[in-house]
This record gives structure tokens, sequence and C-alpha cells, in this order.
């Protein structure tokens, strides 16, 4: 399987653990779902590491943790056409690829990969998250390999 080079703005399918999944002892998400990459570094070692962001049909209960997609871009990703939220209040580092991505349902079955945000709405995405994890450190779940 040829895996793409991770980068900020890309969406992938990915097995997400919720820190209320971590918190109750859970190493491994109990749903695949598409995330989208915030940041990707190479770390001083040499390693990708990749911090991801989850989507999901769950409205947030406060409209400040969370960023709606727009219905354009959640048809140009080939994403269903349920209303889905980016959250911004937790995130999933690993270092990549690592075991946990998954292939995009529909596709071929080597296919981790739903698209790119467009820069704008990606900034956005970005940016907000930045400044909510400023002011109120984000929930970060470091998984394993």
């Amino acid at each position: 399987m040829s895996l793409p080079e991770p980068h900020a703005g890309l969406v992938i399918r990915y097995a997400y653990l919720w820190k209320r999944e971590f918190d109750a002892g859970r190493d491994e998400g109990t749903k695949d779902r598409p995330c989208a990459i915030v940041m990707s570094v190479i770390a001083e070692d040499g390693d990708k590491e990749v911090l991801v962001l989850p989507i999901t049909h769950s409205p947030p209960a406060n409209a400040a943790d969370a960023i709606e997609i727009p219905t354009l871009t959640k048809n140009r990703l080939s994403l269903d056409s349920e209303r889905s939220w980016i959250v911004i209040t937790e995130a999933n580092e690993f270092v990549w690829p690592g075991p946990d991505l998954r292939p995009v349902p529909g596709q071929d079955a080597s296919t981790i990969v739903y698209g790119v945000l467009p820069p704008r709405f990606f900034a956005h995405v970005r940016d907000r998250f930045a400044e909510r994890d400023r002011h109120e450190k984000s929930r970060r779940i470091k998984r394993s390999e």
C-alpha cells in the first residue's frame, strides 16, 4: 500500500480514540472516522508526527468547541450528507503512518484519504484550534505504535 505524505489539511480515515474512551481505560477507538490533520512535523529522530482532529456528526454542546464543515466541502470530500463538525477541543497524536489508519469505505482498500480541506477553511480550523489551545490546553491523546 502506498501512503501519502501527511500534511496539514489532509482528511484521513482513522480509528480515533476520544479522551472519554481513554479515561475509561481504552487504548483503541471504537469507531473509524474521518479526521483532519492539523499539524505534521518531522521529529528530531526523523519520525513524522501528526496531530489529528476528529470529525463527528454530533453537534457540540458548546458552539465554540467545534467547526461545522460546509456542505460543499463535505460533497467534495465525498462525506455523507449529514451535518458534521471538526472538534477543536481534543486531538490524537501519532507517528505516521501508525496502526490506526483505515481504508475509506467504498474506495480501493489502499485508500485512506478523503481529500484536502480548502485552504481558507483549513486556516480557519487551524487558527481556532491554536487559539483555543493557547487559552485552554486541548486534550491530547498520544497513541502508541
